[in-house]
């Protein structure tokens, strides 16, 4: 195996969203053994700095593909400002939604989420910047959220679930595996010759093309039913542990 792409929430990345010594020593040795080390993540490039900084990633596909960071170039998909503003100018109507939106200019939200440190904005559905529009975000405590984002959606925009209960409304073009392909093309790297953490519904489709999709303990049923090979959980350093047993052993 030639590449390591890696999702961070949930398989990398412990509960507590650190990484530890022994994996960041395992990602060390994978470089000094001429390994590409790369993630694949639905979080935007400002909140992976901390990580990138540790690892040294050969290439980063971020917001699930609508950024996608490679070695000479960067690669984008954002939403068309059209759909974009179709698709809030529905979403407002629903009394509850907690609606945000990554932007070039940063994440902008309808209530303050201090988490995400994002700017309080009250006039969806116009949108808040002239950058580019890379993700809707929006979550519900109806049961009919699903059903109404799947009414809503443009002819170039869908939609993944992450988390169990968080909508992410993207172009079409934004997916985890286009920024792969595009990572590996700009590396001169095979699908075959790649292995595949993730945990969650937007890593299904990387874990099925890879040369080997490897599943988390802790990822969804979904995930696991798909992968050929479950390593241990994110709290157990499951990925730096099968690369150890399962790459670098035959390396």
């Amino acid at each position: 195996m030639r590449a390591i792409i890696t999702d961070l929430d949930r398989t990398l990345l412990r509960t507590d969203k650190t990484i530890s010594e022994y994996t960041l020593d395992i990602m060390r040795k994978c470089h000094d053994r001429g390994i590409a080390i790369m993630a694949a993540t639905a979080r935007p490039e400002r909140s992976i700095l901390q990580y990138h900084k540790q690892i040294c990633f050969d290439a980063i596909t971020t917001m699930n593909g609508a950024r996608t960071i490679l070695p000479n170039s960067v690669v984008e998909n954002g939403i068309s400002p059209l759909s974009g503003k179709y698709v809030l100018s529905k979403l407002v109507l629903m009394p509850d939604a907690l609606i945000s939106v990554e932007t070039s200019d940063g994440i902008y939200s309808n209530a303050e989420i201090p988490e995400w440190n994002s700017t309080h904005y009250s006039g969806f559905p116009n949108l808040p910047t002239q950058g580019a529009l890379y993700k809707i975000l929006v979550s519900s405590k109806s049961n009919t959220l699903y059903r109404h984002v799947e009414n809503i959606l443009t002819n170039d925009t869908y939609y993944t679930v992450a988390n169990g209960d968080l909508v992410q409304i993207m172009s079409k073009n934004a997916t985890k595996w286009n920024g792969i392909c595009a990572m590996l093309k700009a590396l001169n790297i095979s699908k075959t010759e790649t292995v595949y953490f993730g945990d969650d519904n937007d890593d299904i489709e990387p874990i099925q093309m890879c040369g080997a999709g490897v599943a988390v303990a802790n990822a969804i049923e979904t995930v696991i039913s798909e992968a050929d090979y479950v390593a241990g959980s994110n709290d157990e350093d499951g990925v730096a542990r099968f690369i150890e047993g399962k790459v670098l052993s035959i390396i």
